[in-house]
Formats: structure tokens, C-alpha cells, sequence
């Protein structure tokens, strides 16, 4: 449904209110039906707070027909919320899916210099989603995506404390007892990062310094934060791979693959950044995977049925290349080329008093 954003005849109760307006008790209050536009386009799975900010500032949301231009508005049961025109539908409940990002994407829905994005690459039949945090377009591995930006805003938030784990490979030389100095973080270039857990896996020596393999385990996630720390300690980072965001793995996605994550999982995993009525239920995700199309029988073979059995697999045709024999034929006598190895006649063993019989046969069974 699209909605026309220059209709007029709007509800009172939703026209945009002065920022000191929203600044009263009753507004986004406990007593208040009608809840912030930002928390209301974020939990509608529409973009993050702060780019539901950008959209509003774009004149790109409106609110029964008028263009609001400051995100100090109450939505209210009733009121028409549109995006670029078009209606903003009611939440659905939370949906989680991982992802694993290739290298070379931006995490974003639009890129301003054209390069493509994660979202442009996402399979069909999903819904709208957005990131939980991102991953620069060098770096590669599991990216959270959701339809509940609230939930995204908590995951990504340092006081939730929610661990991520990277594997990184990096050029250069360090040692474990410098790496073990990161748990008490470290300031760089003015930022400072909190406590970084760094195990030093493989090293292997080249001609022009060490290759490394180190693990990283933190809890804050700032902007392009894993290898301004380890540049920090001299190491040149040349790849990036997020292995776990919280209790969500990799696991054995392919690159470009998505799963999505069980809503009995979600229940127990993420029930407390999630609001009651919000949770999903059931046990069974919604979306599936893209089925591949079987490939056909093999050519040269001869399909082959059976009464009630239509649709029977294709049966290849006989090794040995001899010619098949044809309803109501007796079977031809294989042909020999020279030099095959015919086989060998069974031997005739005698038993004392009792009739010849001939090998594989069972004592006491008439010869027909």
C-alpha cells in the first residue's frame, strides 16, 4: 500500500508537536499510548534510530500526510506513518537471521558511491531487516541482521556487554605477553578501547616478516576496531573474519548464505532484550533456503518402470555393452571378445554314497 504524503485533512493527534511539547511528562511516557516515530520506524524494522533521524531530516517520513521535519513527534493509534510513501505496517515479531557477509559489500541499504551493498545481495522472500553493527566492506564473516531495530540497538550497545569473536591474519611480528596487554585496553589516536582478549595461534616466518593468525574476543565493537588496535601494535591486518556475535556462530554458512535463527532460540537467547509481546512463537523459522533444482537422469540412460511405481529413478544400461533383450525374447548369449577371460564351468563334486551334485547346491535338492 502506498500512501500519497500530501494528503491533507490530517488527525490533530498526530500532527508534529514543538520539541518542548515532547519534552512533557505524558509524551513517551508510562501513561502514553502513542510512542516516539524513531522507536517506532526502528522496532518496524525501517532503519536504526540514528538513520531514522537522517531519513526525517531528508523530508522522507511523514505523519498523516505532512512532512515531518524533527523526530520530537508521538505516533498514536490511527496515525498513517509513511517512508517514502510508502505505509509503515504494524511490527511483526522478532526475526533474527545470520549471514555471512563476503568481502567486498558495504553493510548498508544504499551506498552513495555505487558500490554494492548486503542488503542488494540478500535472497528474495525475506523481510525488511537491518544490521546488528557492521563489518567494513574489507572485513568478512557473520553479520546479524533483524526486523527489530530495538533489538539490533541492545545487541549493539557496549553496556550489553555482547561478546564478538574474530579471526584475523596479520603481517608482522608480536608476542603473547604483548597481545595479553590489550585486557587492559588501549588508547589510540584519542579513542580508547576497553579490555581485548588476543590469542596468538600460528605464526609462520616469510620474506618479508611474519604471518599470523590471531584470535580477538571484545565486547564493544567500535568502528574498524580490531585492526586500529592491532596497527597499534604493528601489525598490518590483510584479512578479517568474524567468527560469533554473542550466543550466533558462522558455523558452516557459505559466503552469501543466510539462515534464519529459530524463534525458540530467539526466546531463549534474547528474551531480555526483547519486549513480551514482541517475542516470536512458535518453534519452526519462517523463512527456508532456496531449494536447489535436481539435476535429470544421466544421458544415455534408460528409464525403467514398474506397475504403480511411476516416476521411477533412470536405470544406466548394462556394462558390458551387450545387446538388450526385448519384451517376449529370450535373453542373448553374451559375446566373448578375444582376449576377455571366459568363465570358469562350477566343478562336479562327488559325495560317497550319494548322487554327484554340483558345487553351491544344497544337499537333498533335485536338480530340475
Amino acid at each position: 500500500m502506498v500512501h500519497d504524503p500530501h494528503r491533507t485533512g490530517a488527525r490533530p493527534s498526530g500532527q508534529a508537536r514543538a520539541p518542548h511539547a515532547d519534552a512533557s511528562p505524558e509524551v513517551g511516557g508510562a501513561n502514553s499510548e502513542g510512542a516516539r516515530v524513531a522507536k517506532m520506524l526502528a522496532r518496524a524494522g525501517v532503519a536504526s534510530r540514528r538513520e531514522v533521524e537522517r531519513l526525517i531530516a531528508a523530508g522522507r517520513v511523514a505523519l498523516n500526510g505532512r512532512v515531518l521535519t524533527t523526530p520530537a513527534v508521538k505516533v498514536e493509534p490511527g496515525d498513517i506513518l509513511t517512508v517514502d510513501g510508502e505505509v509503515v505496517t504494524e511490527a511483526e515479531p522478532a526475526r533474527v537471521f545470520r549471514y555471512h557477509k563476503p568481502v567486498d559489500l558495504v553493510t548498508s541499504h544504499k551506498d552513495p558511491q555505487g558500490r554494492p551493498t548486503v542488503f542488494e545481495r540478500l535472497p528474495p522472500g525475506l523481510p525488511r531487516l537491518i544490521s546488528v553493527g557492521r563489518l567494513d566492506i574489507n572485513s568478512e564473516g557473520l553479520l546479524l541482521l533483524t526486523n527489530d531495530g530495538g533489538l539490533a540497538r541492545a545487541l549493539e550497545m557496549p553496556a550489553t556487554g555482547v561478546v564478538r569473536r574474530y579471526r584475523a591474519r596479520a603481517r608482522g611480528r608480536v608476542t603473547q605477553a604483548r597481545l595479553d596487554t590489550l585486557k587492559k585496553g588501549i588508547t589510540v589516536e584519542g579513542v580508547h578501547y576497553g579490555s581485548i582478549e588476543a590469542t596468538l595461534d600460528k605464526a609462520k616466518e616469510g620474506p618479508q616478516g611474519a604471518n599470523l593468525w590471531i584470535t580477538v574476543v571484545l565486547a564493544e565493537g567500535k568502528n574498524r576496531e580490531v585492526r586500529r588496535v592491532l596497527e597499534a601494535l604493528g601489525l598490518k591486518v590483510n584479512r578479517l573474519i568474524r567468527l560469533a556475535y554473542g550466543p550466533f556462530a558462522l558455523g558452516t554458512l557459505l559466503p552469501g548464505e543466510v539462515e534464519e535463527v529459530g524463534p525458540r532460540v530467539i526466546r531463549e537467547q534474547l528474551a531480555q532484550h526483547i519486549a513480551p509481546q514482541n517475542l516470536p512463537k512458535g518453534d519452526r523459522p519462517l523463512w527456508k533456503k532456496p531449494t536447489k533444482v535436481a539435476a535429470g537422469p544421466r544421458r544415455g540412460a534408460v528409464e525403467i518402470g514398474r506397475p504403480g511405481k511411476a516416476g521411477r529413478a533412470a536405470k544406466p544400461a548394462h556394462r558390458s555393452g551387450g545387446p538388450a533383450a526385448t519384451a517376449g525374447e529370450a535373453p542373448k548369449k553374451k559375446e566373448y571378445k578375444a582376449g576377455w577371460a571366459k568363465p570358469k564351468p562350477r566343478p562336479v563334486i562327488a559325495k560317497a554314497g550319494g548322487a554327484k551334485r554340483r558345487s553351491g547346491a544344497k544337499p537333498g535338492s533335485k536338480r530340475r
